[in-house]
């Protein structure tokens, strides 16, 4: 519970459109162990970014009983603070090691973007000035998982950066920022009690929800923006056919404030973001 698997389409995601930009400009996989590992690296970032975000929540009261999210293990009782503290760094310790085989393979700035991603995961609620509690929450998923996430994993395959990914680190992070807006759009009233000034509190509940529906605009538009400017990969605009999933969790956003409905909004980002992101990829194989 305290891992959220659901969240782990806004891992996968970006490395598989990442990889599929390099196989599209090799025209095929040059490093399959960089894959795995950069797949298994993100996968253990999320989930030790869930358990610490569980851990410090509760340390700090903003998991309380009248959340209208899902259970917080930490804050309800049901495990240890201590053992979701060992969790948490044996996920990302996980990570570590799948860090260090990529920069044996791709070099040792690997290490840097892997120890950044992990200092985020930290301080998202953790330290003494969490950044989440600043409203800075949804900036730092967007540069993670998708500016870090997808140049990175294109970046281990062929050691060097191109327009292609970056444009699509713009749209998958669009999507998995997206998922934070409703995840603080649901909470935005227990956050401010508990003075957790998220951007939705910050914002307020209606200008959060014209966020959310702006980031999904953007995240098409990039995608239109760089396969048209670059003449191609046209395929890559399978992506588009994901489009109509977008219709119901916009709606749930812009018109529900009860805690099912939002986690069903909630829910449905992250399955566009992971449909999103198999279409294009698929489309950049295809071409590749």
């Amino acid at each position: 519970m305290a891992a959220r698997p659901r969240t782990l389409p806004a891992a996968i995601a970006p490395v598989l459109v990442g990889t599929a930009a390099a196989i599209e400009e090799a025209g095929e996989l040059p490093r399959v162990g960089a894959f795995i590992a950069a797949l298994i690296g993100s996968i253990f970032i999320q989930i030790g970014t869930n358990l610490a975000n569980d851990y410090s929540d509760a340390k700090r009261g903003a998991d309380t009983v009248d959340r209208l999210g899902p259970v917080r293990v930490t804050a309800a009782g049901l495990v240890a603070p201590r053992s979701v503290l060992i969790a948490t760094w044996l996920a990302f310790g996980i990570a570590v090691v799948a860090g260090i085989y990529l920069a044996t393979v791709a070099g040792w700035l690997i290490i840097a973007v892997g120890a950044a991603s992990i200092a985020a995961g930290v301080l998202y609620t953790g330290g003494p000035r969490p950044y989440g509690y600043a409203g800075l929450g949804e900036l730092f998923v967007f540069l993670f998982f998708g500016l870090v996430a997808v140049n990175g994993s294109y970046y281990v395959q062929l050691e060097r950066l191109d327009w292609l990914p970056f444009g699509l680190s713009i749209a998958v992070g669009c999507l998995a920022t997206a998922i934070l807006v409703v995840n603080n759009v649901r909470d935005v009233e227990t956050d401010r009690r508990a003075g957790k000034r998220t951007l939705a509190v910050r914002l307020g509940r209606q200008d959060a929800r014209r966020l959310y529906g702006a980031l999904l605009v953007s995240a098409y538009a990039a995608l239109l923006a760089i396969v048209t400017s670059r003449g191609g990969p046209w395929w890559a605009l399978l992506g588009l056919l994901s489009v109509p999933m977008t219709m119901r969790p916009a709606r749930l956003v812009a018109t529900r404030t009860d805690g099912p409905s939002l986690n069903g909004a909630l829910a449905a980002t992250g399955a566009l973001l992971g449909v999103f992101s198999l279409l294009v990829s698929a489309g950049l194989l295809i071409a590749a």
